[in-house]
């Protein structure tokens, strides 16, 4: 119940539904019970033994109340037999079918209102996890299968709804249910409801037994579709190196053992849920044996109740199992939800290892410098940069070029933010980039990857993440300066054109000239290309090539290198090795030197 709770100020926003339902029940558990007992003076009248009464009898306290009610009755009963035995009739078969209507009716209420509150707290759970989803920083995602992710956002949150959430309904209405019969139970006869209570917490533990693995057994489960979303998400992504290897067996397989596992573990959890129902009811019946067999003595052999009263009290304790088991069923209901709401909780709790500090500041503009001082920097137990430092001036363009893993691109991640410094500071105008906001430090930058990222969108779509209020003419610019209009032109609806999952509907060129639009469009005073030509043929190479000499006009650029078009052009190279400097210079210059950089151009593998 500790989830639940937190759970729960999900409900807060929408408790005036909640208020609305339990006023619902409150007369559905009231009229439910009335519905019952309006069957004792029908079967009075059908069995003709209605006590005649022609005097209206007198009230005389609290503990008289059964006397009192039982003799109103008779007089009622006597006085509407005396107009005739018709409207007697008639007029009980009204009474019983006015009191099923409304308890069904407030029990449609209840439900109506309870639906608003469910879903509300559907949506905003499923909304704070997608905020908090991209809140986090991206070393989160490179420890975490993204299919786990996306398996919290949907499976999880639906089980909270399912499992949680739908016993909301019942803190009211099946309690309120049970104590009205008992109420009126004790009633007709204290002596039969003490002996029903002795055999009601038997049953109850009997219950509790068999739920009390369900949590470890639905965490298996829950843990279990994270990774089958996690595969399926992981061959969609590669799909064209899947069929490029003829690898769908390897797949295959790696999805079937998967799915076998779940199937293992879901048989289990849900053969011993399906348990709950007919334990319940077996246990139920056994009770109500009991019931007859004790209630049967005190009408034959004791005759201290009444035949009819005790057909009433019969229908009152049959009552009371149905909310009796549906409370059984909920209990494992808030088993399976416990798990659900742990993993859910799990996300939403953790703490962002990048944040902005307390007085962050906002800095809007860019002045002198990117000063990347010393720093040192390992994702796990290995250092990737140590002790490296580097100066950017304003308006001018710095290649980074080394082998792969030397470090080009930790460079850009750090700068970004997407990662902190271990020691050592990155600043800008001598401002530490931990110091300002991190909305304020993208907004300086653009970024421009060796990965194409597009969405499922319009090509306007896609260019308006950049900057939302720019106008079809700005648009239009900046898809001529990233080399990319001439194509857009000629798509069917032009920049209204949806370019398919990833963009896959455009060729490798054109997807990166978009890309390039988009920075273009945002204006950063800071670009930083991270290997932005190495995935593309020479004739594209050549396109995107103008598109980021466009770009980089009159910017401060940090450009990471794979090919030497790129840079031959830098105001300044810096050649890494093992995350160290280990030469730096102009194009020219660093070949006369006849180190390491001629030997990477030579190579022509700028990696």
């Amino acid at each position: 119940m500790h989830y639940f709770r937190k759970i729960l100020k999900y409900a807060l926003p929408y408790k005036r539904y909640a208020w609305l339902n339990i006023i619902s029940n409150v007369f559905y558990a009231l009229f439910g019970t009335l519905g019952m007992i309006s069957l004792f003076p029908m079967l009075r009248v059908l069995f003709d033994t209605t006590k005649q009464l022609n005097t209206k009898p007198e009230y005389t306290g609290l503990m008289n109340i059964k006397d009192y009610a039982e003799d109103y009755l008779n007089y009622f009963v006597t006085q509407k037999a005396n107009a005739g035995a018709d409207d007697v009739l008639l007029f009980m078969i009204v009474l019983v079918i006015s009191m099923f209507f409304l308890k069904n009716l407030f029990g449609y209420l209840a439900m109506f209102f309870i639906t608003f509150l469910r879903n509300g707290v559907l949506k905003d759970l499923r909304n704070d996890l997608y905020k908090k989803t991209i809140d986090l920083p991206v070393s989160f995602y490179s420890e975490k299968r993204k299919g786990d992710t996306i398996a919290r956002i949907t499976n999880d949150v639906q089980e909270i709804q399912h499992s949680f959430l739908s016993i909301l309904e019942l803190f009211v209405r099946e309690p309120l249910t049970i104590l009205f019969a008992i109420v009126t139970m004790l009633l007709i006869s204290v002596e039969l409801t003490i002996f029903v209570f002795i055999f009601i917490p038997v049953s109850g533990l009997i219950i509790s037994l068999i739920g009390k693995s369900l949590k470890r057994k639905s965490e298996r489960v829950q843990r279990e579709q994270g990774h089958v979303i996690s595969v399926l998400e992981e061959t969609l992504g590669g799909l064209k190196i899947v069929k490029g290897f003829n690898a769908e067996n390897i797949f295959f397989e790696r999805f079937k053992e998967s799915t076998s596992r779940l199937f293992h573990f879901a048989n289990k959890l849900l053969n011993r849920q399906n348990l709950a129902s007919p334990t319940s009811e077996v246990l139920g019946i056994i009770v109500i044996a009991a019931l007859m067999w004790y209630g049967g003595r005190l009408v034959l052999v004791e005759g201290s109740l009444d035949a009819e009263l005790f057909i009433v009290y019969l229908a009152l304790a049959y009552q009371i199992l149905t909310p009796a088991k549906a409370i059984s069923k909920a209990s494992y209901s808030v088993k399976k939800g416990n798990a659900a709401a742990e993993r859910v909780l799990e996300i939403l709790e953790t703490e962002s290892a990048i944040k902005d500090k307390p007085g962050a500041v906002d800095k809007s503009d860019f002045n002198e410098n990117v000063a990347i001082d010393n720093i040192s920097f390992k994702y796990k137990d290995e250092w990737v940069l140590q002790n490296f430092s580097l100066n950017v001036p304003k308006g001018s363009t710095v290649a980074l070029v080394g082998q792969s893993g030397s470090g080009k691109s930790t460079i850009a991640n750090l700068v970004t933010r997407f990662y902190d410094v271990d020691k050592g500071a990155i600043k800008i105008d001598g401002v530490d980039i931990r110091n300002m906001t991190q909305y304020s430090l993208r907004g300086l930058l653009g970024l421009v990857t060796q990965d194409s990222i597009l969405f499922n969108d319009t090509v306007k779509g896609n260019l308006l993440v950049a900057r939302e209020d720019a106008s079809d003419e700005e648009l239009k610019e900046a898809l001529k300066v990233a080399n990319a209009w001439e194509f857009v032109s000629e798509l069917p609806d032009g920049m209204d054109t949806n370019i398919g999952d990833s963009g896959n509907k455009l060729s490798g060129g054109q997807k990166q000239r978009l890309s390039i639009a988009r920075a273009v469009l945002k204006n950063p005073p800071i670009m930083i290309l991270d290997e932005a030509t190495s995935a593309l043929d020479t004739e594209s190479e050549r396109l995107v090539q103008v598109a980021l000499e466009n770009m980089m006009r009159n910017r401060t650029s940090i450009v990471i290198a794979h090919r030497l078009s790129t840079i031959q052009n830098a105001d300044n190279i810096v050649v890494l090795s093992k995350g160290e400097i280990v030469e730096q210079g102009k194009h020219r210059e660093l070949l006369e030197k006849e180190g390491v950089y001629q030997s990477l151009v030579e190579m022509q593998s700028l990696v």
